[in-house]
């Protein structure tokens, strides 16, 4: 199967590219709406420009099954065999969670700003290595960078899916121009209370931007699809990071996702939060969670119905 994009006309990439750029101007690319002209070196909480900026990227081996494909039990010579999921870490975020534990990447920017050239040369250069996707990770400020480079890449033969894996603050508008070119999205659904969002995050509308974003992306491309392999190839994957002392409000992210979204939603309740960054300025960040913490949130899941839980292998 193809990637939407490939489905796409070159003509209306570039429109959709250039609609991003404009946004650029007085950047609405993400919902914060700084409203700088990036494209003149301005820049507002992102810290962003105009040229892509990337971090690191290689074929990653930790995600979830459907993204990595079942590479152990094969020989590293077996056709068409995935071989991980091509990650790009982007760096930057537009949120500042006091716990991330990336911060490195998304706090204090530690990366380098690269030609679209380059960063199309990346993705081609993971999908020779073998992965079945490439996973860009906090693309969220650097869509239109992402986009033009997509257009090199694709004139060079990149033909495999793109993941988008987001913290999903993302602007309705700017998905609504991703249609038709994403075929696999994985928000991270972090918290259901505005507060408690601009407490650790420093947003303040989290949960009602989370939600049309998650919804957007869901009409976009539906339930998520595995191939005989058990390779993901298109869809929504759901993350969902218990957090201590039920900060993250699981019943209420969980409600949505079941009545909002759908029960077939393939959901990964992740139990890996570990306090670090700033989370140490926080007593009620400062521990790890239970084990009933967590299996609270597990039994919760099954108890609303929601039927594709993700078991780590």
């Amino acid at each position: 199967m193809h990637p939407s994009y490939l489905r796409l006309s070159k003509k209306d990439l570039i429109k959709r590219i250039k609609k991003l750029f404009r946004i650029l101007k007085n950047c609405e690319i993400c919902p914060r709406k700084c409203q700088v002209n990036r494209l003149k070196g301005e820049k507002g909480f992102c810290k962003l420009g105009e040229a892509p900026m990337v971090s690191a990227f290689h074929p990653h081996f930790g995600e979830e099954t459907p993204l990595v494909g079942n590479y152990k039990i094969f020989s590293l010579k077996e056709h068409n065999l995935c071989r991980g999921s091509g990650t790009i870490f982007f760096t930057s975020c537009n949120l500042s969670c006091v716990y991330c534990q990336n911060y490195e990447i998304s706090q204090l920017r530690i990366g380098q700003e690269i030609s679209y050239e380059r960063l199309a040369e990346i993705m081609l250069d993971l999908q020779e290595r073998g992965c079945c996707n490439i996973n860009l990770v906090t693309p969220t400020p650097q869509v239109p960078q992402i986009l033009k480079s997509l257009l090199i890449a694709i004139e060079y033969g990149l033909k495999i899916p793109l993941i988008y894996n987001t913290s999903s603050y993302d602007s309705y508008k700017v998905l609504r121009l991703l249609d038709g070119i994403i075929d696999i999205y994985m928000p991270d659904v972090k918290y259901s209370d505005n507060r408690v969002a601009l407490r650790y995050s420093g947003i303040p509308d989290y949960f009602d931007i989370m939600k049309k974003a998650v919804k957007e992306m869901h009409r976009q491309v539906g339930d998520l699809v595995l191939n005989k392999e058990g390779v993901a190839i298109k869809g929504v994957l759901v993350r969902h990071l218990v957090l201590p002392n039920n900060l993250a409000g699981s019943r209420k992210v969980l409600g949505f996702l079941s009545k909002e979204i759908s029960k077939n939603t393939f959901l990964n309740i992740m139990d890996q939060y570990y306090p670090c960054f700033k989370a140490f300025k926080y007593p009620e960040l400062s521990r790890r969670i239970t084990e009933k913490e967590y299996q609270d949130v597990i039994d919760l899941a099954k108890k609303l119905g929601l039927k594709r839980l993700y078991q780590n292998q």
